[in-house]
């Protein structure tokens, strides 16, 4: 095993420091103002980092974004796997997944920014939807199996309507219609319209 002197260690200590600070900056930059409204010199000032710095570790805006969407799904991951470890059964087990979600839209900067950068840049920042839909997808076919799901309601579909319902909640959240709710208040309001059409009766 190669040792590490110790300033080195201080070095790679600073080093983090700094990439989590211009993470942070980048999100609330690009929760405010988009990706195309956020820019580098807006970061790196917010984030007290020289330009120097910033490219050092984030060679574009586009690589920042990356870290950006890299931080949220690791974030949201680990919480999404405790809030769905121990329901009852599949169907539980998604709405508890939903309102982890929404909470971390409420809570989590990088995740908003994240949430924001999957409807604007799909195609050049990788999804923060990788992080759980996979997850939301086994747990409503499995639900379907047990017959949580009404029969009419095929599990790819009710994904898809789900993750359209969340991106409303995302946007809602941060609108003048909003009314102050929050994510978790705006699902609150929207998710029993949704389910009502799609699990079985009693349920």
């Amino acid at each position: 095993m190669t040792a590490v002197a110790p300033g080195g260690m201080v070095t790679q200590g600073r080093a983090a420091r700094t990439r989590e600070a211009l993470i942070g900056a980048a999100a609330a930059d690009m929760d405010a103002n988009g990706f195309d409204g956020a820019t580098l010199s807006a970061i790196s000032a917010a984030a007290r980092v020289s330009m120097g710095a910033l490219t050092f570790h984030f060679s574009s805006k586009r690589a920042l974004a990356e870290g950006v969407v890299e931080q949220a799904s690791a974030i949201t991951r680990a919480r999404t796997a405790v809030a769905v470890a121990g329901q009852s059964s599949p169907l539980p087990a998604a709405i508890a997944l939903l309102q982890c979600l929404a909470d971390l839209l409420d809570e989590s900067v990088v995740v908003r920014a994240a949430a924001v950068l999957a409807r604007e840049r799909p195609e050049a920042v990788p999804g923060w939807h990788q992080a759980w839909v996979p997850t939301l997808r086994r747990l409503l076919r499995e639900a379907d199996k047990v017959g949580e799901l009404d029969q009419g309601a095929r599990p790819v579909a009710v994904t898809t309507l789900v993750v359209y319902l969340l991106t409303a909640v995302e946007v809602y959240r941060g609108s003048p219609i909003g009314e102050g709710l929050g994510a978790k208040g705006a699902l609150s309001r929207l998710l029993p319209f949704v389910w009502r059409g799609v699990v079985t009766k009693g349920t």
